[in-house]
C-alpha cells in the first residue's frame, strides 16, 4: 500500500508573503488535496537575522484569507500561536536539540566535520578562486583534522561550523517531477555548513530532517532550490533515510522575464487583498501561472482547481505574471460573485471613500444589494467602486459630450423633460424598482419625445453622463430628493 501524502510548506517569517510563495503553498494544497493527503504549515526560522516581529501572524492570516487551509502545523487562536499536530515542534527554533542529535551523529561517522576557518578566510578562498574561473567553494581546509583534536578544539571554546563531508567526484543524481533526472558532481557543490557558529542549523540540514521526521512524502517548493537538492539528497543517504519526491516550481516573473520583486510593484499578498482582489480570483489566476489546464479553461473554483491540477502538467520555464490578465480574471469573479458575499466589501470601501455611512450600509441592505449589481459588471476590482458610484453620491462636472443634449438648440427640450420629471415624481412617495421600471414610458407619453432625444438628456441631467447603467437602476439610487436637487438647474 502506497504512502500517505504528506506535503508541507515550509516559509521562513521574514516578513511579508511573497505571491510566489502562495503560489507554492497554493501547489502543495491542491496537491494534499487531490490525494486526500496533508498539508502541513512548518515555521522555518533559523536565520536569526532575517526574523522579523509579527512574520507568522501575517503568514497564517494571509493564508486564511486566501482559503488555503492546511491539518497540521501552526495556527492562530484567541490571538495567539500555537501548534496542532503529532509531529511538533512545527517552528524550527524549538527544535536545536533535535538537529544537534543528527549533526552529532555524522560527525561520530565521519560524514561531517568541524570547521574552525573564519570569515577573512574563507572570504579570500572565494576571491581566489573566483579570479582562477573556479567555482567559489570551500576548499576542504579542516576536513581532515583528527576528531580528537577537533574536539578538543571545541572544548577550548575555539570557534567553529559543522559541514557536510561530500564525497569527492562522485554524481549525485536525483528524479524531478517536473524537470525528470538531473545529476550534478560533488566538485561542483560546496562541503555545505550544517551547523552554523550559534548553535542554529542551517536550513539545508534542518530541511531534510523536519522532513524526514515529519514523513513528508513530496517535497514541493521554488526552483531556486534546485542547486542545493543534491545536498539534501546526500544528506538523507548518510542518515539512511528514503527520500522523499521531488518538485521543483519555475519562478513567477515580470513582464521582462526577471524574477517578481517589491522594486517593481505589489508581489505581497497584502498587497493584492489592500487593492481589492477576491482570494478565489488570485488563487485562480495564480494556479495558471506556471501550470496549464487539459482543456483552455480558464476559470475555476478551487474544488475544480483541486480535480483538475497535476505537477505533470507543470511547466520547466517561468510563469509570466500578468496584472491585467490578473485583472481580467477578478472582473469574471466579481460578475458572478453572491452579492450578500460582495456587500460588506463594497460597503467598506464606500465609507472608506466617504461615500456612505457605516449606519447607511447596515440600515439600507436592499439598496446596497442594488447598487452592487448594477456597478460590478463595470468594475475589476472592488477598490474601483467609489469612482463608479460617485455620481450617485456627489455632483460632478458635465463632460462635454453631455453639454450638447442640454444647452444651445436642446436646451428647450431639456426644460421640457426636468418638468414632467418633476411632475411625475411629485405623484409618488419614494420610487421603488418596479415604478422605475415604467417611469420612462410616462415620461415618453407626458412629452411626445422619444428616442435619444428623451434617453440622453435625462441621462445627462441626473446622472451628469449618457453612459452607464440602466435608467430604472439610477432612479432607484438616486431617489426622489437627489433628481429634484439635479433638475433645478435645467428648469
Amino acid at each position: 500500500m502506497d504512502k500517505k501524502v504528506r506535503v508541507r510548506f515550509a516559509p521562513s517569517p521574514t516578513g511579508f508573503v511573497h505571491i510566489g510563495s502562495l503560489r507554492t503553498a497554493l501547489y502543495n494544497y491542491l496537491f494534499a488535496e487531490k490525494m486526500g493527503g496533508d498539508f502541513i504549515l512548518r515555521i522555518e526560522d533559523t536565520d536569526r537575522t532575517r526574523y522579523v516581529e509579527g512574520a507568522i501572524e501575517n503568514l497564517i492570516n494571509s493564508l486564511h484569507w486566501a482559503g488555503i487551509h492546511y491539518s497540521e502545523g501552526v495556527f492562530i487562536e484567541d490571538g495567539k500561536v500555537v501548534q496542532k499536530g503529532d509531529y511538533g515542534p512545527y517552528i524550527q527554533s524549538e527544535r536545536l536539540d533535535i538537529y544537534r542529535k543528527y549533526v552529532d551523529q555524522l560527525i561520530e561517522e565521519g560524514k561531517a566535520y568541524y570547521c574552525f576557518c573564519d570569515k577573512e578566510r574563507l572570504d579570500r578562498i572565494r576571491e581566489e578562486r573566483q579570479i582562477k574561473g573556479l567555482i567559489p567553494k570551500y576548499d576542504g581546509f579542516c576536513r581532515n583534522i583528527p576528531l580528537d583534536e577537533a574536539k578538543k578544539r571545541v572544548a577550548n571554546g575555539e570557534p567553529y561550523v559543522v559541514r557536510l563531508k561530500l564525497p569527492k567526484d562522485t554524481d549525485i543524481t536525483f528524479h524531478d517531477v517536473v524537470r525528470g533526472d538531473i545529476t550534478i558532481n560533488t566538485e561542483d557543490i560546496d562541503d555545505q555548513v550544517l551547523l552554523k557558529s550559534d548553535g542554529f542549523p542551517t536550513y539545508h540540514m534542518a530541511v531534510v530532517v523536519d522532513d524526514h521526521l515529519m514523513g513528508i512524502t513530496h517535497i514541493v517548493r521554488g526552483e531556486e532550490w534546485l542547486p542545493s537538492t543534491p545536498k539534501h539528497v546526500f544528506l538523507y543517504e548518510a542518515l539512511g533515510w528514503e527520500k522523499p519526491e521531488y518538485v521543483h516550481l519555475p519562478t513567477v516573473l515580470n513582464k521582462d522575464r526577471k524574477k517578481l520583486s517589491k522594486r517593481q510593484g505589489d508581489v505581497s499578498v497584502e498587497d493584492f487583498k489592500d487593492k481589492g482582489y477576491l482570494p478565489e480570483a488570485l488563487n485562480n489566476y495564480l494556479a495558471l501561472v506556471g501550470w496549464s489546464p487539459e482543456d483552455n479553461k480558464e476559470i475555476f473554483t478551487m474544488d475544480e482547481l483541486i480535480k483538475e491540477f497535476s505537477f505533470e502538467r507543470v511547466s520547466k520555464t517561468g510563469g509570466i505574471f500578468d496584472k491585467d490578465k490578473l485583472d481580467w480574471v477578478n472582473a469574471q469573479f466579481l460578475r458572478n460573485q453572491d452579492i450578500n458575499v460582495l456587500r460588506e466589501e463594497a460597503s467598506e470601501e464606500l465609507i472608506k471613500a466617504g461615500l456612505i455611512t457605516e449606519d447607511f450600509a447596515k440600515d439600507n441592505k436592499e439598496y446596497m444589494e442594488v447598487l452592487i449589481d448594477t456597478l460590478k459588471d463595470n468594475i475589476s476590482l472592488m477598490t474601483e467602486l467609489p469612482e463608479k458610484a460617485k455620481f450617485i453620491f456627489e455632483e460632478l462636472p458635465l463632460a462635454d459630450e453631455t453639454k450638447e443634449f442640454l444647452e444651445g438648440d436642446n436646451a428647450e427640450n431639456a426644460k421640457v423633460l426636468a418638468n414632467a420629471i418633476e411632475e411625475e415624481l411629485a405623484s409618488v412617495d419614494e420610487i421603488t424598482l418596479d415604478y422605475a421600471k415604467t417611469f420612462m414610458k410616462s415620461i415618453q407619453k407626458k412629452t411626445g419625445i422619444k428616442g435619444k432625444n428623451l434617453y440622453m438628456p435625462v441621462r445627462a441631467m441626473i446622472s451628469f453622463s449618457v453612459h452607464g447603467p440602466e435608467m430604472d437602476r439610477i432612479l432607484y439610487l438616486l431617489g426622489k430628493e437627489k433628481i429634484f436637487k439635479r433638475l433645478d438647474k435645467f428648469k
